[in-house]
């Protein structure tokens, strides 16, 4: 079993959001992430049943890495210049090619406001 790692994200509105996590086995030898899949939520709080932003390897907003262990979360300039919230939790799952689910990472999140506006 794997403890998510907790971390605290910030998305700057208006600009390209871009976070590169790296899924290590105690050795720190790459985990192989070929065949899997990704997902990620973020809600207001854990309970609330809205949900703010969602990225998913099938939506291009997570990239799996494969052998390299790697998960890049993408968020484009034109899709956070619209967010208004201001912060929430979120939590990523790995879905593996057997059927497991693993949380890999958890955590806060928040927008900082844009300034300059196009």
């Amino acid at each position: 079993m794997t403890t998510p790692a907790k971390l605290k994200l910030t998305i700057y509105q208006g600009a390209t959001f871009r976070q590169r996590l790296q899924w290590l086995q105690p050795d720190r030898t790459p985990i192989d992430l070929s065949g899997c899949t990704a997902r990620m939520q973020v809600r207001a709080e854990v309970e609330s049943p809205a949900v703010l932003l969602t990225l998913t390897t099938e939506d291009g907003r997570i990239a799996l890495g494969g052998t390299a262990g790697t998960i890049d979360l993408i968020v484009s300039d034109e899709d956070t210049a619209p967010l208004t919230w201001g912060c929430g939790v979120w939590d990523l799952e790995i879905a593996h090619p057997g059927g497991d689910v693993t949380r890999l990472a958890q955590g806060s999140i928040s927008v900082s406001p844009e300034v300059t506006r196009v």
